[in-house]
């Protein structure tokens, strides 16, 4: 949920909080990418001092390592990376254009082959 606190007249800046299970965002925020679940040569300690509120994973990648049975097995994503403060997933959309030469649109989903091995994937809106 988001509870708007402020609103700037002449920029409309916007300030405000969201509300999530994991916790408070207060924003504007700054979102450090950790795209399979932990930013690269960071400690979480380190993002804590520089005031990171939260993460952004990639669908995607995940997807493709760990893979879905290990992050259930782990609890989710929170589980497996041991985070405990909110995490956004993208929805993947951005690998359909980026690897065009990998994948297929229909009128149910995306067939991948993956860019690490030529595994076929296919992605769907329910999975």
């Amino acid at each position: 949920m988001f509870t708007l606190l402020k609103k700037e007249k002449t920029t409309k800046a916007r300030l405000g909080l969201i509300k999530t299970d994991h916790g408070t965002i207060e924003s504007p925020f700054f979102m450090p990418v950790g795209t399979n679940g932990t930013v690269k040569s960071l400690r979480f300690e380190d993002l804590e001092s520089i005031g990171a509120q939260l993460m952004l994973a990639n669908t995607y990648h995940l997807y493709l390592r760990p893979g879905c049975d290990i992050l259930k097995e782990a609890g989710g994503l929170h589980g497996l990376s041991g985070w405990t403060k909110p995490i956004l997933t993208d929805s993947g959309g951005y690998q359909v254009f980026s690897l065009s030469k990998l994948r297929k649109i229909t009128d149910d989903g995306v067939k991948f082959r993956s860019h690490l091995d030529g595994t076929p994937l296919y992605f769907t809106p329910e999975k």
